[in-house]
């Protein structure tokens, strides 16, 4: 699936996106480096020392560590332990720094760029370890500063670590676990194992990566970092929830990012039910959401079936039973080029 996700005349951002949403995750440490190098900005060419690195890198984990202990699938960790036992606090900075280069890079280096069965066709560093004790800047990354979707990124990844160490740490079986979306407040939570709400985050930063920071609808550039020109819409519309016919209507399955114009503006989708090309489309986003697994998979999985051939159906009765409903069709006018 994270090769359909690029295969469409990829740009830099969906090889990054790609590592974020679809790797392989044991460990929180690919966010953290993520999140530091999209925080440090470093030069193409420039030789990022895993002394510097370790500042951001230890920083991110210590926070996360602070409301969600659990940040590895393995009972234990050396390092993990340190970022707890120094925390962030000034006069331990340098043991933590320390203990960071010594123990925090020993794996994520060498598995931040596979996804997969493999490596990603363009990455944006290059191991130098071994001979200069740091990593090497590439072009890709520099490309990935200069895009008008580099402010979405940081926001992406912190919503996929929110998502993946919840699941890892509410203590229940990955079946049962469901994420749920707060209509009003436009955030995801799901229930701990004493019923207890746990808000995750944002629903903008969760859905925008697997849009490809784009439009659901006509594909012109969103910004979910600040939401300025992002809205949740519901794909098949709200007011069918009025019908007890159309459950799971606020479903995650259900919910797209969309600009103000294709939402509800002049010529918008309002209520109408859009066409069946992007009834397509939405089963492809849903798929690369189950593709990227904790905690999404689970919740999809439940929500609309256990395989693609039940879930297509669920979807096409669901479309067949709506557009009796509501009678009316949309799709907006084409603005960019389709990218999934």
């Amino acid at each position: 699936m994270s090769n359909q996700f690029i295969a469409k005349e990829p740009v830099i951002e969906d090889y990054w996106r790609a590592i974020i949403l679809f790797g392989r995750n044991v460990a929180s440490y690919k966010f953290a480096l993520a999140k530091s190098l999209l925080s440090l900005k470093p030069e193409a060419g420039q030789l990022l020392k895993l002394s510097d690195l370790a500042i951001p890198f230890s920083t991110y984990l210590a926070e996360h560590l602070r409301h969600s202990p659990k940040q590895i699938t393995a009972s234990s960790s050396k390092f993990l332990e340190a970022c707890k036992r120094y925390g962030i606090d000034e006069p331990n900075q340098n043991r933590l720094i320390e203990e960071t280069v010594k123990l925090g890079f020993n794996n994520v280096i060498d598995a931040f760029h596979i996804v997969g069965a493999g490596e990603v066709a363009k990455k944006f560093y290059i191991d130098e370890r071994v001979v200069n004790n740091g990593i090497r800047i590439t072009e890709e990354f520099s490309r990935l500063i200069e895009r008008i979707q580099f402010g979405n990124l940081s926001a992406e990844v912190e919503s996929r670590w929110n998502l993946v160490e919840t699941a890892w740490g509410l203590g229940i079986s990955s079946n049962l676990i469901e994420i749920q979306h707060d209509n009003d407040e436009q955030t995801l939570f799901t229930l701990d194992s004493a019923r207890r709400r746990k808000t995750i985050t944002s629903c903008r930063g969760a859905l925008n990566g697997y849009q490809k920071g784009k439009c659901f609808y006509c594909f012109t550039d969103i910004h979910a970092d600040d939401g300025s020109d992002t809205e949740v819409d519901h794909f098949f519309p709200f007011v069918l929830q009025k019908d007890s016919t159309f459950k799971l209507i606020n479903g995650i399955w259900n919910l797209v990012l969309a600009c103000p114009q294709c939402n509800a503006g002049e010529g918008g989708k309002h209520q109408k039910i859009p066409t069946l090309p992007l009834l397509e489309r939405l089963s492809r986003r849903n798929e690369f959401l189950i593709a990227s697994h904790h905690p999404l998979r689970e919740t999809l999985m439940n929500q609309t079936g256990s395989d693609l051939v039940s879930r297509r159906h669920y979807l096409n009765d669901y479309y067949n039973k709506a557009i009796s409903k509501l009678l009316h069709s949309w799709e907006p006018p084409k603005k960019d080029m389709e990218c999934f």
